[in-house]
């Protein structure tokens, strides 16, 4: 799966950006349809610990899921996304085979 991952004012490190590409690609083993995903990095100017905002938006054929989290680090927005859109996918599974 394609991944496009943009960091808001800050440059993200290479360990970062890969560990979002390896999350991600594990969303093709829920469902297999999917055409890309948009990463969006951001940190807020606030003295809160939980800074660190964690947006997503994945394409899928006929629609498209958008997760936003915050949490204290980019790798616990990741896995925290990651597993809502885990429940998205296999919702829209289902409800696809109910169809056929």
């Amino acid at each position: 799966m394609k991944v496009n991952t943009q960091s808001v004012n800050f440059n993200a490190d290479r360990k970062l950006i890969d560990f979002i590409q390896k999350r991600m690609d594990k969303l093709d083993l829920f469902y297999d349809k999917v055409i890309q995903s948009d990463v969006f990095l951001k940190v807020e100017n606030t003295s809160d610990k939980e800074n660190k905002i964690f947006e997503v938006k994945l394409s899928v054929p006929g629609d498209s899921f958008v997760v936003k989290k915050q949490c204290k680090t980019f790798e616990e927005g990741a896995d925290t996304a990651a597993a809502s859109l885990e429940r998205q996918l296999k919702k829209r599974k289902e409800k696809l085979r109910a169809h056929l």
